[in-house]
């Protein structure tokens, strides 16, 4: 009922917005006659009433902000007769107050993104057919079919079917998960190509998506409000000014003094130099392939000192690479990876597409295989040449020959396959997911550049992978093998210390997202991680991170100056009038030339045309 509310208030402040700008129309239009005032005092009634209502409601609570000058600027300005100044008071407050309330709004969308992802029915086996029924109604031991391109609805394990799954956004990891019998499956994991049948291991509310979907509600219900700019600057200035304008009727007992003390003293300024401001460094960032999801972002992101760091997809490229071939004495490596590629170029495995791009890449004519099978357990197997050629595993290698350990190259952080040519070991070819080119100087300029105090990897990717990343970047602080909910702990613990920065891809990474101070994700492949994010890249790139850090710095360094600067002229100009030598109407005057002021430098983010980043694309 709240938050139905709340909306009903934000479509007033767009209605009552939008009447203030048809009001100063018809006011130029009537300009002349004895009605060019009216529709601005209508705008001024109506919607000055309202609003006097919640800060009234806000005085209440101790919350002297800028709201209250623009209320007390309102009423002066009606005293005065300055209706136009007051409409334009009016629509400063109420659209603030929308653009507010729109920036924030989070929790709902986020929960309803993760909603529709999940399937609303289940295929259940029943004696020789199936039956579709509600996820409520699964039963651990009840056997699921789920066709290709379904999503799991429950946690279980394969009994029948082979195939491959994505599991991306709960564990972590950049490539699909081969499934047989006995394998087990995480609902929200995405099937492949083939039908497969689990039976039921837990409930639909036990099961690893709807745990993510909880800690997701509980993040958000925990994500850090920040007040607006100009409530902190105005809670300052709003009693000064005040006290200032009480004073001066005190000491002169001269009510048109205390009158222009007041107009003069109006947070024009700050109530017009910050939306403007804020507008302008969206648009500047949505140029540059950055959306941002939630303004507020902007404001919080220069006084993050922790940067955490999702691996897959963020600080790797997210999809596997051929690293090294390490052919056994007697072959030829670019001959091993021809019988390779051929031989994968029938295969569905998640691997296969690197070692096809690998020959690719080496301009490696492919060959025509015969015979291929890739039986469960077995491995690859088909004749290419005129040989027998096999990709395995080094486990299932030595399962067989285990006096081969020795005749092997060490093992080493990554994946690996080895290859067999009539039965005899050929080749070791080694896998990584491989690091963005511009990972390394974006670590290291995050101290020295942006003052950042500590930087972390958080992952669900193996430990060995995530260590050879972090010394490959300098990064000394890594957590692997994280689960979402391990992820958000670590967060929320960084957060209590210091305002954090949270990186990631994937929807494994929403609870986190949405627990930093700021959380920005890489990409749309995810409407849950966009959605929990406060920004969007939409071109994977670490150079885009530093742009958006470059035009928060931007945005806050010409908002504090439109608003403190306007303020400053404001106080000058108090002092005269409360000396006498400004009179109301002059001083509303005044305070329109520092309004411009303000505006033409809240402006000047509009007319940037680059962003000066500290490492290159």
């Amino acid at each position: 009922m709240k938050d139905i509310i709340r909306q009903g208030l934000n479509k007033w402040e767009v209605w009552i917005s939008l009447a203030a700008v048809v009001a100063i129309a018809l006011h130029f239009l009537l300009i002349g006659t004895a009605f060019s005032d009216f529709p601005l005092l209508g705008v001024m009634i109506a919607g000055g009433v309202p609003l006097l209502i919640q800060i009234a409601s806000k005085l209440l609570k101790g919350d002297f902000g800028a709201d209250l000058m623009a209320i007390v600027a309102l009423i002066t300005a009606g005293i005065l007769g300055e209706y136009l100044a007051g409409v334009l008071i009016v629509i400063m407050l109420s659209g603030g107050q929308a653009l507010e309330f729109y920036a924030m709004r989070k929790a709902s969308s986020v929960l309803r993104a993760l909603s529709e992802r999940m399937a609303s029915i289940a295929h259940r086996k029943k004696g020789s057919g199936t039956e579709d029924i509600a996820l409520a109604e699964i039963a651990i031991g009840d056997e699921i079919i789920i066709h290709p391109h379904e999503t799991a609805p429950v946690d279980g394990i394969v009994i029948e079917g082979h195939g491959s799954m994505d599991e991306s956004y709960l564990t972590g990891e950049p490539y699909h998960v081969t499934k047989a019998t006995g394998s087990p499956v995480l609902s929200g994991a995405i099937n492949g190509d083939a039908v497969l049948m689990i039976r039921a291991e837990k409930l639909a509310i036990d099961s690893r998506y709807a745990q993510i979907m909880s800690v997701m509600q509980d993040a958000e219900q925990k994500r850090p409000t920040i007040r607006r700019l100009g409530d902190q600057i105005g809670a300052i200035f709003a009693p000064l000014a005040l006290i200032v304008a009480l004073g001066t009727w005190y000491f002169t007992g001269d009510s048109l003094r205390f009158l222009a003390v007041l107009v003069v003293a109006t947070p024009c300024p700050l109530l017009i130099a910050i939306p403007i401001t804020l507008i302008s460094a969206i648009s500047m960032a949505a140029k540059r392939g950055i959306i941002i999801k939630d303004p507020t972002v902007l404001e919080r992101l220069p006084t993050c000192r922790t940067a955490i760091f999702d691996k897959t997809g963020t600080l790797t490229y997210g999809k596997p690479e051929v690293t090294d071939v390490i052919p056994a004495k007697g072959f030829d490596g670019d001959d091993i990876l021809r019988w390779a590629a051929s031989l994968e170029q029938y295969s569905k495995h998640p691997l296969a597409g690197a070692i096809l791009a690998a020959a690719d890449k080496k301009n490696l004519a492919l060959l025509v295989a015969s015979a291929v099978s890739e039986k469960s357990g077995q491995g690859l197997t088909g004749t290419v040449d005129g040989h027998d050629i096999t990709v395995t595993s080094r486990n299932k290698f030595l399962a067989v020959h285990p006096d081969m350990n020795n005749h092997l190259p060490e093992t080493a952080a990554g994946l690996e396959c080895l290859i067999l040519m009539d039965g005899t070991y050929a080749a070791t070819l080694r896998l990584r997911d491989a690091p963005r080119s511009d990972g390394k100087p974006f670590i290291e300029h995050l101290a020295p550049m942006h003052q950042f105090h500590k930087v972390m990897i958080v992952s669900g990717d193996r430990e060995s992978e995530v260590k050879y990343l972090a010394d490959l970047l300098g990064i000394h602080d890594m957590h692997a093998s994280q689960s979402p909910e391990q992820k958000v702990a670590i967060v929320r613990a960084e957060t209590a210390r210091a305002p954090t920065l949270y990186v990631g891809d994937g929807i494994n990474d929403a609870p986190a997202l949405a627990s930093a101070t700021v959380g920005i994700a890489f990409g749309q492949h995810s409407s849950v991680t966009a959605e929990a994010a406060g920004a969007v890249i939409m071109e994977n790139s670490l150079v885009k991170v530093d742009e958006m850090m470059h035009i928060s710095i931007s945005m806050r360094r010409i908002v504090l100056q439109s608003a403190l600067g306007g303020m400053a002229l404001s106080l000058v100009a108090m002092g005269f009038a409360a000396g006498g030598f400004i009179t109301p109407v002059a001083g509303a005057l005044l305070q329109e030339v520092i309004d411009v002021l303000a505006i033409v430098n809240a402006l000047r983010m509009t007319w940037q045309k680059r962003i000066e980043a500290d490492i290159g694309g």
